[in-house]
C-alpha cells in the first residue's frame, strides 16, 4: 500500500483526533486524566475521542473506565485478557482509532502533560506527519533509571539505523498515513516508538518537562525497562551478532601469538610449560567464544520463534463505550 503525501487537505482543522492511553493500575488517577484531557481538547477545533486500554490492571481501572465511558461517549475502553505490556496497549489503541485524522499517544499518569497537545496539533497543521516529544527532565526519576536511559539511547543511536533522540517518548502525534503504515507491522517483539521512527516520514520534536506522577507507582520497573531495552536493541540492530564474530577474531588474534610464544619458550628457552597449561589457555578462550556466540544467537532465535508462532499481538476481553461496527 502506498500513500500520497500531497493528497492530504490543505487545512486539517475540524477533523477528528483519537487519544490513546495505555492503563495499568491507574484507576484513581483516571479522573484527573479525564478532566485534563477534556479541558484541553474542548478548547481545540477538533472532534475527539479518548481510547483507554486496560493492560490487565489489578485495581479498579476497568471499573473507572466503564464509569467514564458511560458518563461521556467520547471516552472508550478496551480491556485485555491479561497484561500484554505497554507496547501492545499502544498498538491496540492505535489500531482501534478508526476514522481519525490523527492519533495522539500519551500516558495515564499525567507525566505526558495533556496541555502540550495543542502544540502537537499546531505542528501537525504545519504539515508534519509525526510530532514526537523529548522529555527534558523527570521530577521523580531515580539515578539508576537516568543512567540506564542514557546508556540505552547511546547504544541505540550508535549501533542501529534508528534516528532516536535521547529522552524521546511515546507521547507523540501520528498522522493517519503513519497509523495505516503501522497497521502493516506484525512483529510481536516491538518497540512502539522505534517502529514509528524507523518509518521515516516528515517528523519534528517538541520538548517538555515531565511532572511527578499524580499518584500511584510507575508501571515500568527497572527489570521491565531492561527487558524492553534488550528487545528494542536486538529488534533493530545486528551489531551483537557482528560483535560476536569480531570477538572471535580478536580472541584468535590474541590466542595464536600467546600459544606461539608458549611453544617457542617451551622448546627453545627451556620454559617448563605443561601440556595442561596449553590446554587450559586454549580451552578457556574457546569456551568464551562459544558462550558469547550462543548468548547472542539465542536472543535472535527467540525473536524468530516469536514471529514464526504468530500468536495474536493482544486479546481484547471486553469493551466499554460506544464503538463503530468497523472498530
Amino acid at each position: 500500500m502506498t500513500y500520497d503525501a500531497d493528497s492530504r487537505p490543505a487545512s486539517r482543522r475540524g477533523g477528528k483526533i483519537s487519544l490513546v492511553v495505555p492503563v495499568y493500575n491507574e484507576g484513581p488517577g483516571l479522573y484527573a486524566l479525564r478532566d485534563s484531557v477534556t479541558a484541553v481538547m474542548e478548547a481545540t477545533a477538533y472532534d475527539w475521542e479518548c481510547i483507554l486500554v486496560d493492560d490487565g490492571s489489578r485495581d479498579r481501572s476497568w471499573a473507572v473506565i466503564e464509569e467514564l465511558s458511560a458518563a461521556d461517549g467520547r471516552f472508550k475502553g478496551l480491556m485485555f485478557s491479561r497484561n500484554f505490556g505497554k507496547e501492545m496497549a499502544l498498538t491496540a489503541g492505535v489500531e482501534h482509532a478508526i476514522g481519525s485524522d490523527a492519533v495522539i499517544c500519551l500516558d495515564a499518569d499525567l507525566q505526558h502533560p495533556p496541555e502540550i497537545i495543542p502544540e502537537l496539533l499546531a505542528k501537525w497543521e504545519e504539515g508534519y506527519d509525526i510530532v514526537a516529544t523529548i522529555r527534558e527532565k523527570v521530577a521523580d526519576y531515580s539515578l539508576v533509571k537516568k543512567m540506564g536511559s542514557k546508556a540505552f539511547y547511546w547504544f541505540m543511536r550508535r549501533f542501529t539505523d534508528l534516528d532516536l533522540p535521547p529522552n524521546s517518548t511515546d507521547f507523540r502525534l501520528l498522522d493517519r498515513k503513519v497509523v495505516e503504515t503501522l497497521s502493516q507491522f506484525t512483529e510481536g517483539s516491538r518497540m512502539f516508538r522505534g517502529l514509528i521512527d524507523w518509518m521515516g516520514y516528515k517528523k519534528t520534536y517538541i520538548s517538555f518537562c515531565a511532572p511527578a506522577r499524580s499518584q500511584g507507582e510507575p508501571a515500568y520497573s527497572v527489570k521491565k525497562l531492561f527487558d524492553l531495552a534488550i528487545n528494542s536493541f536486538t529488534s533493530f540492530s545486528l551489531v551483537p551478532l557482528r560483535l560476536t564474530g569480531y570477538l572471535g577474531l580478536l580472541i584468535m588474534a590474541v590466542t595464536v601469538p600467546v600459544l606461539g610464544l608458549m611453544v617457542v619458550s617451551n622448546w627453545f628457552f627451556g620454559a617448563n610449560i605443561t601440556a595442561l597449561a596449553f590446554f587450559t589457555v586454549f580451552n578457556t578462550l574457546l569456551i568464551g567464544i562459544v558462550l558469547c556466540a550462543l548468548g547472542m544467537m539465542s536472543l535472535y532465535i527467540g525473536h524468530i520463534h516469536t514471529e514464526v508462532v504468530n500468536r495474536p499481538l493482544y486479546i481484547v476481553r471486553s469493551r466499554a463505550g460506544t464503538w463503530d461496527e468497523t472498530q
